[in-house]
């Protein structure tokens, strides 16, 4: 969320036109993100996104993820 925020706050401050300009304010957000996590990380001594906090896909989101293989398999032939 921090770094949908950003992004757009950049992008609105730069009236960021056009998909370089976006592509650019979305670089600058994920990195305020990014050091902010790793910043949390290093303070609090423990990982943010860890094996034990991962959640697996389900539902319809696991189904979209089982098509997108079935035609990445079409695709290259395995």
């Amino acid at each position: 969320m921090l770094g949908e925020a950003s992004t757009t706050e950049i992008a609105r401050s730069k009236d960021a036109q056009g998909f370089n300009e976006n592509m650019n304010a979305a670089r600058k957000g994920g990195g305020i993100a990014g050091n902010a996590r790793q910043e949390l990380e290093y303070e609090s001594g423990r990982k943010v996104v860890s094996s034990e906090n991962y959640l697996e896909i389900t539902g319809k989101v696991h189904k979209i993820k089982k098509l997108e293989d079935k035609k990445s398999e079409k695709k290259t032939g395995k």
